[in-house]
């Protein structure tokens, strides 16, 4: 079964803030990056399910996957695959927003 994959719109700007952070130093690097964190998004569409529970999360359909050093963050709800966001690995997740 084909999901469908949405991004939030916290998931564009956060990929945005990542591509102009990263560029200062290697315009190169920051295309790296959001090319992987994109592709890895396009796999979600066939198994979305094989991301990794967030230990943050009590609720099991809310996955993350790792592209270089960013935990892109998603929630399955039926056939719809939905980006949340986009965060580094080091960052602690934010309850309050």
């Amino acid at each position: 079964m084909a999901y469908r994959v949405v991004w939030s719109s916290k998931a564009i700007a956060d990929v945005e803030a990542i591509a102009t952070y990263i560029a200062r130093d290697s315009p190169s690097y920051a295309a790296a990056v959001v090319r992987k964190i994109i592709d890895n998004t396009r796999l979600l569409q066939q198994c979305p399910d094989k991301g990794k529970p967030i230990a943050e999360f009590a609720d099991h359909s809310i996955l993350e996957k790792a592209a270089y050093t960013y935990r892109i963050i998603y929630q399955i709800k039926d056939d719809l695959v939905i980006v949340a966001a986009i965060i580094h690995s080091k960052t602690l997740i934010d309850f309050e927003t």
